[in-house]
């Protein structure tokens, strides 16, 4: 039978989080160390995946990937403010100091997962707006191939628009958001 448990993080427990990512934003250079960062999020997730965790750990962890494949998807061209944003949530995965270390079993990853949580919640907006993007370049390059079209033809011009408009309505949400009054991590 599940079991719903709730907690809540408390100012105090949200600027910890914060001390972490400042901490580790501070020992690395974002531009230039995005591949560290990728590869340290990318581990994480395979080290997850073959651990015996807790459903809801590994679930959360699991979540992760769409973060990491927005950042590497090169047709989704994020800008350089947004892409820093993005690499700047995920710097936390990279400090080997973070809350629980990793090695412990069964709980190693729980921080992790919290932090997943948060970062969900502060990316809301990219994510949904690259999900959106990405199941417009699969339904679009069946809809070219269903019509003996090739996908690659005329591409760039094709996700250009979608690309544009959904960069647009992502910043503009996030701007706009109605929930400012509220602590936000800083990424």
């Amino acid at each position: 039978m599940p079991l719903d448990i709730t907690f809540t993080l408390s100012d105090h427990d949200l600027e910890h989080f914060q001390a972490i990512v400042n901490k580790a934003k501070s020992a690395m250079d974002i531009p230039h160390d995005e591949e560290a960062i990728q590869l340290a999020t990318k581990q994480l997730i395979r080290d997850a995946r073959t651990s015996d965790l807790p459903e809801f750990i590994s679930e959360r962890i699991e979540k992760l990937e769409v973060v990491t494949n927005m950042i590497s998807d090169v047709e989704w061209q994020l800008s350089e403010t947004d892409r820093n944003r993005v690499l700047g949530a995920l710097v936390y995965f990279c400090n080997p100091e973070d809350l629980i270390p990793d090695h412990i079993p069964g709980l190693g990853f729980l921080d992790d997962a919290i932090y997943v949580e948060l970062i969900i919640r502060e990316l809301n907006y990219e994510i949904e707006s690259y999900q959106e993007f990405y199941q417009f370049r699969v339904a679009e390059e069946a809809r070219r191939r269903e019509k003996g079209l090739d996908p690659h033809v005329e591409r760039e011009e094709w996700l250009a628009d979608k690309r544009a408009a959904l960069h647009s309505r992502m910043r503009k949400r996030r701007t706009g958001r109605s929930d400012n009054r509220r602590w936000r991590l800083n990424f």
